[in-house]
């Protein structure tokens, strides 16, 4: 059946409030909300396979351990289950003195009666009751009357307040209440149920009611539900002894948006799984609102620095996997494949200071924050170009390379990428940047040493392959120009350099120096690259590096102009001693 011509013949839009004077479009979240996690109820109701026992309780540690103070814990009345992870929790000593659980019941007086039974003896409980009040839940699923839909929330209410603290006073007790279904609810039916349910209740500011408003099905645009909680917030009696709670799902995709702006419009607390787990398409992410707080200087009070391993402990417990392209907590979701956005965060890691705001491009969060490296920033492909390359390479060898270098290495990288079709690993790239420019080492530079004349600079070096040594000597205005010149000479070669740099890796005792040289022979152009406790032996190996590489051929092949016997190159007997020279 092919989608409708004209939808508005099945569908009828959402009917926005007349709020002509809302106030929270103009607002900023400045502190967190109170959380709460439901993915022991909420987030375990939705799965294909519901969590064992032991992976219940892992969870809840884990819950535990990331710093919520509110865990709706079960159903207890769905299943014996349900009900006996509650009292292994509140028996085993499992719940930490400022950590209250919380659970959930329908309007059933036997359901009730169990529910409380399930947390007898815990030190902090709430009760979290629940009636559906839209016109669809009423005429459609229960045909009950809005007085009938008051007087079941009411009676249930009085029966909770009877059975807890009005005879229980050795556990401190809260009640929450949900209108469920609310989003679809007339706002002003949602204000008189309520309003009866805080009578009933009678709480204080020290213990406020909780009314939990849920969006139980995502209906309209999040600016919708934002004048839906700003109406309620303005209209209930004793504001003050009421907390409002959102549990948004998130079928048109915008929960997380909904909170936020619900939050903006009077709403205390937020209630939802990490990773947005839930019935359907889930209920918010509570992990994406929590670091978009933190992403504006804001504290959430929960502690996600091992992101890592918290999704894989949500992923084995769900059976789920979280998206490559999750927010925040994605394998991919730090991940730059394209050259241009490569090149850009490359330059913002390298103008950053330690200490200053963060202001990185295509970066919202600092990856370390969250206990990702930045290995995992930048990766490479045939669309990656060469920021990312060079990127890998000074995070992996610690090695700042020229532009012109990078642009040489990106070429040989993208190759290798094209010819297998697939990504390359950071170590595959250290790979090939190791053997294209100078760990594997064609021809060795075993000693040198120089003397002055004339304001010029001698040189007097010993190169070898496969143990073969060569006696080189030349003179230039530097070590550089002299090594050249003296390779010039003994094999009958044109090199010259076109570029060079250099920089310091490490500090104190350990520092090293990196050189980079393109040298030149007619057509044949290539990059050397050079490593040594001193300057000067790191350029001279840089010059042999980029040397070997234009030549490609064994010593005894090779041209030579002198030190030739018989046509190879004179041996040298033993292993000359390296001599450190100062230029």
């Amino acid at each position: 059946m092919p989608m409708l011509l004209n939808p508005r013949e099945k569908y009828a839009p959402f009917q926005p409030l007349e709020l002509p004077t809302r106030q929270w479009p103009s607002k900023t979240l400045k502190k967190p909300p109170r959380w709460l996690s439901t993915d022991l109820r909420d987030g375990n109701q939705s799965l294909v396979d519901p969590m064992s026992a032991q992976q219940k309780l892992q969870y809840f540690r884990t819950l535990v351990s990331i710093g919520f103070k509110e865990i709706e814990i079960a159903f207890p009345s769905a299943s014996s289950i349900e009900f006996d992870f509650v009292r292994g929790l509140i028996q085993n000593g499992e719940i930490p003195d400022d950590v209250t659980i919380q659970v959930l019941t329908p309007c059933r007086e036997d359901l009730i009666r169990k529910t409380i039974e399930s947390v007898h003896g815990a030190k902090k409980a709430i009760i979290h009751l629940y009636n559906a009040t839209s016109p669809c839940f009423r005429r459609i699923v229960f045909g009950a009357s809005k007085e009938a839909t008051v007087e079941l929330a009411l009676t249930s209410t009085k029966l909770i307040r009877q059975l807890t603290k009005d005879s229980d006073s050795k556990t401190h007790w809260t009640f929450e209440y949900s209108p469920e279904t609310f989003s679809a609810t007339e706002p002003d039916f949602a204000i008189e149920i309520c309003s009866k349910v805080l009578e009933a209740w009678d709480p204080s500011e020290s213990n406020a009611i909780i009314f939990n408003l849920p969006a139980t099905v995502e209906m309209s645009t999040p600016n919708v539900y934002a004048d839906q909680i700003e109406f309620f917030h303005t209209r209930i009696p004793r504001r003050a002894e009421v907390c409002i709670s959102l549990h948004a799902h998130n079928d048109r995709g915008c929960a997380v948006a909904a909170s936020e702006m619900g939050q903006l419009a009077g709403a205390d607390r937020i209630e939802g799984c990490l990773f947005g787990n839930g019935e359907r398409t889930g209920n918010v992410d509570l992990v994406t609102l929590a670091l978009n707080l933190y992403t504006q200087g804001v504290s959430p009070n929960l502690d996600f620095s091992r992101l890592h391993e918290i999704k894989r402990i949500c992923e084995s417990c769900n059976e789920i996997q979280v998206h490559p392209r999750h927010p925040y907590s994605g394998e991919l979701v730090f991940t730059a494949f394209s050259g241009s956005h490569q090149d850009a965060i490359k330059k913002g890691f390298e103008k950053r200071k330690e200490g200053d705001i963060w202001e990185m491009p295509y970066l919202a969060i600092d990856p370390k924050d969250i206990g990702a490296s930045y290995e995992a920033v930048i990766r490479v492909n045939s669309q990656s170009g060469k920021g990312g390359i060079s990127w890998i390479i000074l995070q992996t060898l610690h090695l700042d390379l020229p532009r012109r270098l990078q642009i040489a290495f990106s070429k040989v990288v993208q190759r290798s990428a094209e010819t297998l079709s697939r990504e390359l690993s950071g170590k595959e790239i250290r790979g090939l940047f190791q053997r294209e420019y100078y760990f594997d080492e064609k021809i060795k530079l075993k000693s040198y040493s120089f003397t002055e004349e004339n304001e010029k600079k001698n040189i007097k070096a010993v190169i070898e392959r496969k143990e073969e040594l060569v006696e080189l000597a030349g003179q230039g205005n530097g070590a550089l120009s002299s090594l050249v010149d003296a390779l010039n000479r003994h094999f009958d070669l044109h090199l010259d350099i076109r570029e060079y740099s250099e920089h310091s890796i490490g500090a104190g005792s350990g520092v090293k120096a990196a050189s980079y040289v393109e040298l030149v022979n007619g057509d044949d152009i290539h990059w050397g690259v050079g490593l040594d406790p001193d300057i000067v032996g790191a350029s001279l190996r840089a010059v042999i590096s980029a040397f070997s590489a234009i030549i490609g051929e064994p010593l005894a092949d090779l041209n030579l102009s002198s030190n030739r016997v018989s046509g190879h190159a004179k041996k040298i007997p033993g292993k000359a001693e390296e001599v450190i020279a100062m230029a």
